[in-house]
C-alpha cells in the first residue's frame, strides 16, 4: 500500500478528517448547551457578558499567579508557601 499523503505540517489527511469530525461534535454539543441556557431564560447578551467577565477574571488571575511566582523566586520559597500569607486558598 502506498503511504498516505501528508499535509504541509506532516499531518495525514485522515487525522485532519478525524479532527474536523471531533470539532463538529463539540460545536453541536455547545449549540445544545446554548439552547438549554436560552430555554432556561438566559439571553445571548447575558451569556456574552458572562464569558467576557470570565476571560477578564482569568487574565487577572494569570497576572496574579505570575506575580506570586516571581515573589516566590525572590524569597526562595514555593508559590504554595505564599498562599497563607495573602489569605489565599489553594483552590484560588
Amino acid at each position: 500500500p502506498s503511504p498516505k499523503p501528508l499535509q504541509p505540517n506532516g499531518t495525514s489527511e485522515e487525522a485532519l478528517r478525524c479532527e474536523i469530525k471531533e470539532l463538529k461534535q463539540k460545536e453541536l454539543a455547545l449549540d445544545r448547551e446554548i439552547a438549554q441556557l436560552l430555554s432556561e431564560g438566559y439571553s445571548l447578551e447575558e451569556l456574552d457578558k458572562h464569558i467576557s467577565l470570565l476571560h477578564e477574571y482569568n487574565e487577572i488571575k494569570d497576572a496574579g499567579q505570575m506575580l506570586l511566582g516571581k515573589l516566590a523566586v525572590i524569597r526562595g520559597v514555593t508559590t504554595k508557601q505564599l498562599y497563607p500569607e495573602y489569605d489565599l486558598e489553594l483552590s484560588d
